[in-house]
């Protein structure tokens, strides 16, 4: 239940003046108590199989859980096959979760055998809130202990715990699952012991489980990493670098449709496109406060511009150089390059710029997590009163083009500060004009919208846009990120009406996020078979035999004059092999001749859902693949070419 606002056991007291809501298992905070449950379940039925085991941080995640370990050696399938059916007793024996509250000293006298668990006493705090997993055992207030109670009142096992939990763990059913073994350092940092991570899964019924896993499967089956070898689109080769993707000929051509089009749209709505170098003196991040704020996520500097004499004296000092993890800082010395009005306002800037920034192997993650990665970054300048104004444009926007790419299901999440006043700079006038200014946008533009206050930037407002792909997942792209302290930190101005010297408001705007993670989640969304106006091979031409090559040679030779990326198949195998090939390929389209076609100037379609369209003429069929490349339609079936 919900206890005056805070998340507690349903053994808790309560009282008449208590204001008291249920927690449903279905909601998320009620799978977040269920999965944490099951964590405990599995650190428990570890130490039985592993007595000396040490526990490390066991915190729900999304769609589950995981428990962190101190073993000796490390876990394999058939150690996850014995746990698995010691949870299952553990979840029959009904042991109650029992909250005992202690002191610092007296936890650490029960847990004097745990050494990870006597470290996050020790952080207990702001600090455990800022390390992975910790807050879910310590933090701020009190300290406590959840004991697993038998049915006859022994105290079987225990651990270090937040809470709250399931009142007991028959809760649990048969609705979980333990799904795979990881390393992971200990508090997320390499310098620290290396532990071995349990992940598990836990749903409120066994249905819901099995609906997990099917998606879990059709997820597989559309994994961008895998497609992208199949359908030869992209790489990440060794000799390169971990991290950083190459992207092959028809890779390059779906990347290519995708910028082509957006850039177009974006010279229409009004934005300027700008180049910036990859690299900059290290001066520009410190006055940005990127070295200060986010060093660690930045590659080491490159010291350059050394000069010495003949024998070999330092002449000039050397300057450190980094690779730019952000493109908003060039960007900005472009707006101040000048002196600017507020005719010059809103002023909106684009660029497809390449950032780099240092992510730790353990997180890359095919094209979704990568170090070297083109961001479609905008930044818009404008003054105080177009704010709102331009919010407006900026969404409208973004939810016109990623429907250009076959996207509609949206909501919007609002962050905003809260009421710690330490976490925040500028006015309570600011803040509260500008989180107006983006909650109004957002209401307006219909869709669902969810406020989170304490999650916006230290320096302001922002709206993130999320969309749910083909399989039910959702995904976070756009974001409009408000920001005051950029141009501050530049000193930016602009001469007002008045003649005055004020200082503009800067707009963040990433539509696709990165063009190789947005690429990734079209690739997953369609399953590689990409619409028609996106796809590498448009239209692949399959002779009935040999002696029909030529006719169909002139065919596709129309199609091509049309602006059509068609080829036509002159491989020695059979017509049958040369479909099935360019059907497993995702080719849209495949276009069959044979002696009727021939004889009457006409052509067949084979759609991707298997059926076939005979005897189109020629030219009926280019004006058709041209018109639905040019209103980007998704053809499957001949009504779709219709």
């Amino acid at each position: 239940m919900r206890l005056n606002g805070e998340l507690k056991d349903l053994a808790t007291t309560v009282t008449d003046t208590d204001a008291v809501e249920p927690v449903f298992i279905e909601s998320p905070d009620g799978l977040n108590i269920l999965r944490h449950s099951a964590a405990h379940v599995l650190a428990q039925a570890v130490q039985r199989v592993r007595p000396q085991a040490n526990l490390g941080i066991g915190p729900p995640i999304t769609d589950g859980f995981y428990y962190d370990f101190g073993v000796d050696e490390p876990f394999t399938p058939e150690d996850l096959k014995v746990i698995t059916k010691e949870m299952q007793r553990i979840v029959r024996e009904g042991q109650r979760f029992v909250r005992r509250v202690v002191t610092d000293d007296e936890a650490r006298v029960e847990l004097a055998d745990e050494p990870f668990k006597l470290e996050l006493i020790d952080l207990k705090g702001p600090s455990a809130d800022a390390t992975e997993g910790a807050s879910v055992e310590v933090g701020e207030g009190e300290l406590t202990i959840y004991d697993n109670v038998s049915k006859d009142g022994e105290v079987v096992w225990k651990d270090l715990c937040r809470g709250p939990h399931v009142p007991n763990t028959r809760m649990l059913g048969n609705g979980w699952n333990l799904t795979r073994i990881a390393a992971a350092y200990w508090r997320g940092s390499e310098k620290n012991p290396q532990l071995q991570r349990i992940y598990g899964t836990a749903w409120p019924t066994k249905d819901e489980l099995r609906a997990y896993q099917e998606r879990l499967a059709e997820a597989a089956k559309r994994d961008h990493r895998r497609l992208g070898k199949e359908l030869d689109l992209f790489s990440f080769p060794d000799e390169i670098g971990s991290g950083l993707s190459v992207w092959h000929p028809k890779g390059g051509i779906i990347r290519g449709e995708m910028e082509q089009h957006a850039r177009r749209r974006h010279v229409e709505a009004g934005y300027t496109y700008v180049y910036t170098p990859h690299i900059s003196k290290e001066d520009l991040f410190r006055t940005s406060n990127h070295l200060v704020t986010y060093k660690h996520g930045m590659y080491p500097p490159i010291q350059m511009d050394e000069e010495r004499d003949a024998e070999g004296n330092i002449t000039k000092q050397g300057v450190d150089y980094y690779l730019k993890p952000m493109n908003c800082p060039m960007h900005i010395l472009i707006y101040k390059e000048r002196g600017r009005s507020y005719r010059d306002l809103p002023m909106r800037l684009a660029e497809n710029g390449t950032v780099y920034r240092y992510e730790l192997s353990g997180a890359l993650h095919g094209l979704t997590r990568v170090r070297g990665f083109t961001q479609d970054d905008s930044h818009l300048f404008v003054t105080p009163d177009q704010l709102e104004g331009e919010v407006t444009k900026v969404l409208e926007f973004i939810i016109s083009m990623l429907r250009d790419f076959g996207l509609d299901d949206f909501e919007l999440e609002l962050s905003m500060r809260d009421d710690e006043k330490d976490k925040w700079i500028g006015s309570d006038e600011f803040w509260e004009y500008s989180t107006d200014a983006l909650r109004n946008v957002a209401l307006a533009s219909g869709l669902k919208l969810t406020e989170v206050p304490g999650e916006a930037a230290f320096y302001g407002p922002k709206i993130d846009l999320k969309t749910t792909d083909a399989i039910g997942r959702v995904w976070q792209l756009s974001t409009v990120q408000v920001d005051p302290n950029l141009p501050e930190r530049f000193d930016l101005e602009f001469t007002d009406r008045d003649g005055q010297k004020k200082r503009p408001i800067m707009i963040h705007r990433a539509l696709f996020g990165s063009i190789e993670r947005f690429f990734a989640i079209l690739l997953e969304h369609y399953a590689g078979d990409f619409p028609l106006w996106l796809a590498p091979v448009q239209v692949i031409g399959v002779p009935v035999a040999e002696e029909y090559a030529d006719y169909l040679d002139d065919a596709i030779g129309a199609l091509r004059a049309a602006g059509i990326r068609a080829e036509v198949d002159h491989s020695d195998d059979r017509m049958q092999k040369k479909i099935r090939t360019h059907t497993t390929g995702k080719v849209p389209l495949i276009l069959i001749a044979g002696e009727q076609d021939r004889a009457a100037g006409t052509v067949s379609f084979r759609f991707r859902d298997g059926s076939q369209e005979n005897g189109v003429p020629v030219a009926e069929a280019v004006e058709r693949v041209r018109r639905a490349v040019e209103t980007h339609a998704l053809v499957q079936t001949a009504e779709d070419l219709a």
